[in-house]
Parts: C-alpha cells; structure tokens; sequence
C-alpha cells in the first residue's frame, strides 16, 4: 500500500476518530463504532476513498 495520508491528516484523522468513539461510549451508543474506521486510515496512513479518488495528502518523500 502506498501512504495517502499526509502527517497532519493522520493526527486530524485520529483525534476525530477517538472522539466519535469516546461520543458512541458516552451515549451508549453503536454509532460510536464508526470511529474506528478514521482511526485505521490515519494509523497505517492509506485511505481507499481517497486512493480511488486520486487524493493524496502525502509529501513525495513518504511514498512507499
């Protein structure tokens, strides 16, 4: 997989993940599980939506 997701997009990524999942536990709520997936994309820095899309945040020396 090649890195689509910039160093300052990853850190945006996660913290909105955690804070969808730390929302679906307060709420006691399902919803919450949805977190995860910006979570994912943001830790191994690949984005399906955005590779088929051809988006990619990523600096040319990061690309594997």
């Amino acid at each position: 997989m090649k890195c689509n997701v910039g160093k300052t997009e990853q850190i945006v990524r996660i913290v909105i993940g955690v804070g969808i999942v730390l929302l679906g536990i307060s709420y006691k709520s399902w919803w919450g599980i949805i977190g995860l997936a910006p979570i994912i994309t943001g830790t191994i820095r690949y984005c399906p939506a955005s590779d088929a899309l051809g988006i990619s945040t990523c600096d040319a020396n990061n690309k594997q």
